[in-house]
């Protein structure tokens, strides 16, 4: 009798046991991240391959206006030029002397974040004047666009160079 006591208080020992770590596993598991957000629609897309190719557009033209229209009060840049961040008015700033005279954009890729943001990458191949230190200049870009008062504005702009 004193075995089978033993043996069943063993049991009611294991059993308390189990259920504790299965309980401390449930609670301290988290949540698996998601694989990534999907590709925005095509409507979407569409709509920003047009503000990204006028944005380029009015840096080759130089055109601060334009681009200030497209530009959140909040906006910051940072470009491959190791000059670190730039905020909204030095870039508005910076583009009469800005020698970008026409940009090739490819790879486009728009993905939502919310109702109101995305987040845009893209390649740029920058041309530069002949006679130019560097002729040509190939970056990948991402931007974050959000929408104020039902307009998109550029919030965050990075660029790397790539090969």
């Amino acid at each position: 009798m004193g075995n089978r006591l033993l043996s069943g208080a063993a049991c009611v020992l294991l059993a308390a046991c189990a259920a504790a770590c299965n309980r401390a596993a449930t609670v301290n598991s988290t949540p698996a991240m998601p694989q990534g957000l999907p590709a925005a629609s095509k409507e979407l897309t569409d709509q920003f391959d047009a503000r990204i190719r006028a944005e380029w557009d009015a840096i080759a033209r130089k055109d601060k206006q334009a681009l200030d229209e497209m530009l959140d009060e909040n906006y910051v840049a940072v470009e491959a030029d190791r000059e670190g961040e730039r905020f909204r008015g030095k870039v508005l700033n910076e583009l009469d002397r800005s020698s970008v005279t026409q940009a090739t954009l490819s790879s486009l890729k728009v993905t939502a974040l919310g109702p109101d943001s995305v987040f845009v990458r893209y390649e740029v191949l920058m041309a530069f004047p002949p006679g130019s230190t560097q002729r040509f200049l190939k970056v990948l870009v991402g931007e974050i666009w959000v929408q104020r008062n039902g307009q998109w504005k550029a919030l965050h702009y990075q660029e790397t160079p790539v090969k």
